[in-house]
């Protein structure tokens, strides 16, 4: 099964939340090509692994959040829904030892790393301009201000209900 993992597919699962970059068990699943289930029963044997900082389990309102942004309802529904934090993801490839296995966490290792990178390229920006912002006087306010617009962070696009042919 040489079937290549596409970096966008990594990078779109990664989400923030309690302050964290994580990925979801059912996409982690989905990536490994292994049923949510196994994956879960895999760390719960291994649950010593898996300390908070590495993996936690989402609340109900967590959850309820996050099906709104999801494609899937099912995660509505689940029961439980854990989120792995970049080191959690790391210690995955110790219990999943498929090749398949290897190969996403390197892909997904990339990707944290990518959004780590352009996270800490943005803060530096951000803190160059206020540099400049300090050292020259209010006639260029206008242009430090257009920049700040430019870097704000866009609205994801909201999708659209209903099935559509691609």
């Amino acid at each position: 099964m040489k079937q290549i993992i596409l970096k966008e597919a990594v990078e779109e699962k990664i989400l923030f939340i309690r302050g964290h970059k994580v990925m979801l068990d059912r996409d982690l699943a989905a990536l490994y090509g292994v049923e949510t289930r196994v994956l879960n029963q895999a760390v719960r044997r291994n649950i010593e692994r898996f300390p908070q900082d590495f993996m936690f389990v989402l609340t109900r309102e967590e959850i309820l959040n996050i099906s709104q942004i999801v494609i899937s309802s099912e995660i509505k529904h689940a029961p439980n829904v854990f989120a792995f934090t970049e080191q959690g993801v790391a210690m995955l490839s110790s219990v999943l030892r498929s090749k398949r296995a290897v190969r996403v966490n390197i892909e997904i290792m990339r990707a944290f790393v990518k959004l780590r990178q352009l996270l800490a390229s943005h803060a530096d920006l951000a803190r160059k301009l206020n540099e400049l912002e300090r050292k020259y006087d209010a006639q260029f306010k206008i242009v430090f201000d257009t920049i700040r617009k430019l870097m704000a962070p866009l609205d994801p696009p909201k999708r659209k209900i209903g099935f559509h042919h691609e």
